[in-house]
């Protein structure tokens, strides 16, 4: 049985808890830190569930809504059950620099002792939950760019597969500590790149994924001939507020721990996306004449994916800037690059997470700021965003190449998409057979029910 550590080593230990340092002794998960990760696994959740499929299910047309959200719900479902199998393993053991192995498959070995390869006083389950979250919403983003015109059958059966070629690969690459464009934890990294929270793994990935899958499916059924509006621009707002409260989960918490990176993860978050959902509608304003909500809605999601990779990185004005960028050039791609090549992208998955995504990649490179983050102490210079260059091709020719295999192939195997008349039905009626709303329902009765209303007046008022 091995000797109690010294008083030395405990109190130094202590110092390292409140540092959120590396322990000598002492290999526990760490109360306050715990807690901040399982609070954010959770926030990140939220983001899908319900923020995400309310974002996109009030920006589709009314008869499609409940496919929205299955796809969501599917993604939450199917993507536990992969990271279960193998996901986390491959993601997150070690390997090769490409890919994990398979030693903690069916979460072996995933206790509540923590992974000292990443979060020395976090438990590695509550850790594997939180990566989980992350590999839940990825996918789901893509569903925005094909939105009423895909069968789920063919849904679930691309994002298992993607998961498998483009996600797990590319959480290793970036993430894992043998991973090899980890430029943070992972000195023999071949491309030293760093990326925060998400913005190669989770928003390149799924952004340049979903334009690619967009194009192999082709325009819905009247693209061009009609108005496809938002049926509740309500709804919408409300997901949008769900994904910004979410977000500080997803960006704080990507410190894996409560310190002062996290702290200035949440100060960054703030303020790059209350700018951009400000710059948004201004330039709806100068171009248009109107701030429209949808506008505010778009910049303050475009804002929090831009500053995604850098959240932990860049100073406050540094921060500030990036919300400026991430108002601008979204709002450009969403409004100007889209109309000019007219692919239909339904909700703009590639204009804001695409586009949005490459940006924020870039720019930190330009913005990381190591007396932010003394952990970039060997990184940040004026080579970084070389780096960042090189993640971001090889990010980008993975989810382009992989997409393009695996979505051409669907479409010989199984098809991608329903039938015209299905399509024009709505898919919440020819794929899951309900309705998302039941107008002659309201006020409790039928449109053949007429008759039955008084009656059931004269009975409530009735003496007993």
């Amino acid at each position: 049985m091995d000797a109690p550590a010294d008083l030395a080593t405990r109190v130094a230990d202590l110092e390292a808890y409140v540092r959120n340092g590396t322990p000598t002794a002492l290999m526990s998960s760490g109360p306050g830190h715990n807690a901040w990760m399982m609070t954010s696994t959770a926030l990140v959740l939220f983001m899908t569930l319900p923020g995400l499929a309310l974002f996109y299910g009030g920006l589709v047309r009314r008869k499609n809504i409940l496919s929205v959200m299955a796809q969501c719900l599917g993604c939450a479902g199917l993507v536990t059950i992969l990271w279960w199998l193998c996901g986390y393993s491959l993601a997150f053991s070690r390997g090769s620099s490409v890919i994990g192995g398979l030693k903690l498959a069916l979460l072996h070995g995933v206790t509540s002792a923590p992974n000292s390869d990443y979060a020395p006083w976090v438990s590695q389950n509550v850790f594997a939950m939180y990566q989980l979250m992350f590999a839940i919403i990825t996918p789901a983003l893509i569903v925005g760019a094909i939105a009423e015109r895909m069968k789920y059958a063919a849904v679930m059966t691309f994002i298992a597969i993607w998961m498998f070629v483009v996600y797990f690969p590319l959480a290793h690459m970036i993430w894992g500590i043998d991973g090899l464009m980890n430029g943070l934890g992972n000195p023999t990294a071949a491309i030293k790149a760093i990326d925060f929270a998400g913005g190669t793994v989770v928003h390149m990935s799924s952004g340049w994924s979903a334009l690619v899958l967009c194009l192999i499916l082709g325009r819905r059924s009247g693209f061009g001939r009609r108005a496809f509006l938002p049926h509740s621009v309500v709804l919408t707002m409300v997901g949008t507020g769900m994904l910004w409260v979410g977000w500080y989960g997803f960006n704080a918490g990507s410190a894996l721990a409560a310190d002062g990176i996290a702290a200035n993860a949440f100060t960054a978050t703030t303020l790059a996306t209350a700018v951009a959902a400000a710059i948004w509608p201004a330039l709806e304003w100068l171009t248009r004449g109107k701030p429209t909500v949808l506008g505010f809605c778009s910049g303050a999601v475009a804002g929090l994916v831009v500053i995604t990779p850098a959240s932990g990185f860049v100073t406050p004005s540094g921060a500030v800037a990036i919300g400026v960028l991430a108002g601008v050039v979204p709002f450009v791609a969403c409004t100007k690059l889209k109309a000019f090549f007219r692919y239909d992208d339904a909700l703009d998955t590639f204009g804001v997470h695409g586009v949005g995504g490459t940006l924020g990649a870039l720019l930190t490179g330009f913005f990381a700021d190591a007396g932010t983050n003394p952990n970039l102490a060997h990184l940040a210079g004026r080579t970084l965003w070389l780096e960042q260059l090189k993640a971001m091709g090889l990010t980008l020719a993975l989810s382009i190449g992989a997409t393009t295999v695996i979505g051409f192939a669907l479409k010989a195997v199984m098809g991608l998409r329903p039938a015209v008349d299905a399509e024009e039905l709505g898919l919440d009626d020819a794929e899951h057979g309900e309705a998302g709303y039941h107008p002659e329902e309201a006020g409790g009765h039928g449109p053949t029910d007429d008759a039955s209303l008084p009656n059931a007046v004269s009975l409530a008022n009735a003496p007993s």
